[in-house]
């Protein structure tokens, strides 16, 4: 899938778990519900660290791009030395590395660290870099006529704003864990499913996505999961605009009004 759409489905995966939990009786504070909905989207996007033309290459500028490449080479030196006999070798580290769970649960459990242990400027460059993201993805045509410094602006605006309200009383900070030092380890979670989400969505395309590595599966370690061949689609196709993105917004938007207890749960 594109951007957009990978932004999408991380927000309404956001909102849709809020939901949930709502329903299962521990509810999200509203500040957990926009900031978790914000690092979901942003993190969306996170696995195309391993291609330089992907939305989130332009995001931060020549450092992302630069990031990107090397994200790409170290994908492909691990996907050639973890190979199965019968995979063909790749020059290109395109969804290898960044789009498997073990890459998911990597960064979560790097940001939850990040936000742990640095406190609340841990916490501000977290939602910085994914509002940034959030932005590139949820916002894509306007944020591509737009100056990137803007963006940024933007980015760190509402990073300072969000952890601002979370450090409030009753907030949030402490949502799902309370012990002490341990109030932001939550972020981690909307990260991790943000790129797990991603996943999902690109093993619906005609490629697959070797979501499960380094399981073997049929002979390969690598191998590409996805729907079935007639129900695969190409990236940016019609279904995907016409289809897919407005059930994200339907899923989104129902889920919202539950977390947020604006409708019984």
């Amino acid at each position: 899938m594109m951007g957009p759409a990978h932004s999408l489905s991380g927000a309404a995966a956001w909102l849709g778990l809020g939901a949930a939990v709502a329903v299962a009786g521990h509810p999200m504070p509203w500040p957990v519900v926009v900031v978790g909905t914000l690092l979901c989207a942003g993190a969306a996007l996170a696995p195309d660290l391993d291609q330089k033309s992907a939305t989130i290459s332009r995001a931060f500028g020549p450092l992302s791009h630069a990031l990107c490449g090397v994200i790409d080479k170290l994908s492909t030196v691990v996907y050639n030395s973890t190979r199965s006999r019968g995979e063909r070798r790749r020059s290109g580290g395109h969804r290898t590395l960044t789009h498997t769970w073990p890459w998911a649960l990597f960064i979560g459990a790097g940001f939850s660290t990040a936000a742990a242990t640095w406190d609340r400027w841990g916490v501000l460059v977290i939602l910085f870099i994914h509002v940034v993201l959030a932005v590139e993805g949820l916002l894509w045509r306007m944020a591509r006529v737009s100056s990137d410094v803007l963006v940024w602006l933007l980015g760190a605006a509402c990073a300072w704003i969000l952890a601002g309200v979370l450090e409030e009383p009753g907030n949030g900070a402490d949502w799902l864990f309370s012990g002490a030092g341990q109030e932001y380890l939550w972020l981690g979670v909307p990260i991790a499913l943000g790129a797990l989400v991603h996943n999902i969505g690109d093993a619906l395309t005609i490629s697959g996505c070797p979501i499960l590595w380094p399981i073997p599966i049929a002979g390969k370690r690598w191998y590409p999961l996805g729907t079935p061949r007639f129900m695969r689609f190409r990236a940016g196709a019609r279904v995907e605009n016409a289809v897919l993105m407005p059930a994200f917004m339907v899923v989104g938007g129902a889920g919202s009004l539950v977390a947020l207890g604006l409708i019984g749960a």
